[in-house]
């Protein structure tokens, strides 16, 4: 099965002629301001607002955004969430390639992998030592979803789940999960180049955990960092506006609508 459209397949989705177009009119006073500058902090903190109510997330949630896509979060993670050791659960090439880091990071252990063949998916399996368990909501190769949930017997341990190829367009439940994280070029209808990470109290904890042990880490890849600065409705370094814009446009089209319940229904 093809599109329609040549111009997509498994990466970026369509953007409405809507957003393209308040970026041109609206978006104008914007492109070119300092993201220190309250215009462009106002539209950081509707985004994360957004998403807020999009996500129904709970209170004691942060919603964190930096700069680079899904595969620099990997990165982030391995520095800021990962305290000794991962398990990771593999059933497409997308998932395949968030271990391969970890192998030279700090944790102390190695990370362990549960494969599983394209057209299926493992489960978590509590293991000893392991402190976060690394999921994927829909394996973007082979367009396989899992259901979200926490095992009863994981304890303290960080539920972690890539959602790029999944959030906006699949239902899930903050009470399964520690950290949603995603790229805006999907369901977002955005451009790449930014990751936002929706982080529950016990991320938060482990973040500034592993945050006061003062582990050597670089300063784009400090969860901590980008932390703080999304508390004050920014990001670290300077972001692409326009991707940020046009994600903000998507959320309130997808608010404005019904939220996520109309969304699953689109899917």
């Amino acid at each position: 099965m093809l599109p329609s459209d040549g111009r997509f397949g498994c990466g970026p989705s369509k953007v409405r002629d809507a957003q393209l177009d308040a970026l041109a009119t609206d978006g104008r006073r914007l492109m070119g301001t300092s993201h220190r500058q309250s215009p462009v902090k106002s539209l950081v903190g509707s985004v994360r607002a957004g998403l807020h109510d999009l996500f129904s997330l709970p209170d004691g949630w942060e919603v964190v955004l930096g700069n680079g896509g899904s595969t620099v979060f990997w990165d982030v993670a391995t520095f800021g969430l990962i305290e000794q050791r991962s398990q990771h659960l593999v059933f497409g090439e997308f998932r395949r390639s968030l271990p391969t880091p970890l192998h030279g990071g700090p944790a102390s252990r190695r990370p362990v992998g549960r494969c599983q063949p394209p057209g299926s998916h493992p489960a978590v399996v509590a293991a000893p030592g392991v402190d976060t368990y690394c999921l994927t909501h829909n394996e973007t190769s082979t367009g396989v979803a899992m259901h979200l949930a926490r095992p009863a017997t994981i304890g303290e341990s960080l539920i972690v789940v890539d959602a790029t190829s999944a959030a906006g367009g699949l239902a899930w439940s903050p009470s399964e999960v520690d950290v949603y994280y995603f790229a805006p070029q999907k369901s977002f209808a955005s451009d790449g180049g930014l990751w936002i990470a929706c982080c529950s109290p016990r991320a938060i904890a482990r973040i500034e955990q592993i945050s006061a042990t003062k582990r050597w880490m670089p300063a784009s890849l400090d969860l901590k960092i980008a932390l703080d600065n999304s508390r004050a409705d920014q990001t670290y370094n300077t972001p692409a506006i326009a991707t940020i814009f046009l994600l903000d446009q998507q959320i309130r089209w997808m608010l404005d609508h019904g939220g996520m319940s109309w969304c699953t229904q689109r899917t």
